[in-house]
């Protein structure tokens, strides 16, 4: 049996098989780490690591086996499909990342226009009118506006980025155009300007820089400033990018990811789950937010760098369809 595993595995494209595999393995372990970590930090589960620290307990032998089950079925996937090819795997993980970013957008878009009214009611003394005493009160409290509020508002999203066919970059930039204009002909003509005001203008433009970094990469539009690259054949471009990726990609994003989340003291951890707000009294409440952004780009772009590893190593081995083709011209 061991036999006929390692004939069959020496008539494979070893190359292909690896980086699939690596691929699809990065992106088990981190759905499943994502998870765990809920687990672990929030619901006082042991963790996996206690299975090789010591007081290991049913728990964490279920996490820990939750990451080799992942991994194994991953790379048994791509065993099992070894006709897929490598821009194959490549475009569906980056329709599903497009699909992400795009709830990514209606979500904040919702979140900005909803809070942005919230708390122009309340700054005026209108909200009590419109929802009673005992409503503004609540809205009022961080922790009663986020759960109750901007959630909803997060799972309405997801059913406006399934059905848009676009991700809509282009209408948030108008939005914070518009928002920036308000801003100045209020200031300068009414005399009048709130502190929700600017928020939601640093709401939108952290969202736009953020979140379309990973669709960015996707479309080859990220400024590159090389002297060597733009003058290198089509496979040793390839060759570049795909040790870039896991290199300089995929460690970045795990470091942040690690950073941002390992812990209940860590800045972006605690933040979210206290519902963080500003200290500028009837501003936005979205704080929390802002720095769950970090989280956002970190997860596109990892999501990303492993289509772009694909893709890479598919222009690496000179197969046909490259997306270097129609690469932007470096700058």
């Amino acid at each position: 049996m061991n036999t006929d595993v390692a004939s069959h595995f020496a008539s494979r494209d070893k190359l292909k098989f690896l980086t699939r595999a690596f691929g699809w393995a990065v992106l088990a372990h981190f759905a499943v780490w994502m998870v765990s970590n809920v687990l672990t930090h929030s619901f006082g589960w042991p963790g996996a690591a206690a299975v090789y620290q010591g007081g290991a307990n049913f728990l964490s032998y279920i996490q820990w086996l939750a990451y080799a089950l992942a991994i194994g079925f991953a790379i048994h996937w791509v065993w099992r499909t070894e006709n897929t090819g490598l821009r194959d795997d490549a475009e569906m993980i980056a329709r599903f990342n497009v699909a992400l970013v795009r709830w990514a957008f209606f979500a904040v878009l919702f979140i900005g226009l909803a809070d942005m009214v919230i708390s122009f009611l309340r700054v005026e003394g209108i909200l009590e009118a419109v929802v009673g005493k005992e409503m503004t009160t609540a809205l009022g409290r961080s922790a009663f506006r986020g759960p109750w509020v901007h959630v909803p508002l997060v799972l309405l999203a997801l059913f406006f980025g399934l059905r848009a066919k676009t991700l809509g970059f282009p209408w948030l930039a108008l939005l914070i155009v518009v928002a920036e204009l308000a801003i100045v002909i209020t200031r300068f003509i009414f005399s009048y300007e709130q502190a929700f005001m600017g928020d939601l203008v640093r709401f939108w433009y952290a969202a736009l820089f953020l979140f379309a970094s990973a669709y960015t990469l996707y479309e080859e539009g990220h400024v590159r400033v090389d002297v060597f690259y733009a003058g290198m054949k089509g496979t040793t471009k390839g060759f570049i990018n795909a040790v870039c990726s896991v290199v300089f990609g995929i460690v970045l994003c795990w470091t942040i990811l690690i950073v941002c989340l390992d812990g209940k003291g860590s800045p972006v951890y605690g933040s979210v789950v206290n519902f963080e707000v500003s200290q500028s009294g009837y501003g936005m409440y979205v704080k929390y937010l802002l720095a769950a952004f970090l989280i956002v780009f970190a997860v596109t772009m990892l999501i990303q760098f492993v289509s772009y590893l694909m893709e890479s190593v598919a222009d690496y081995r000179d197969e046909p369809g490259s997306r270097l083709e129609r690469e932007v011209p470096a700058h």
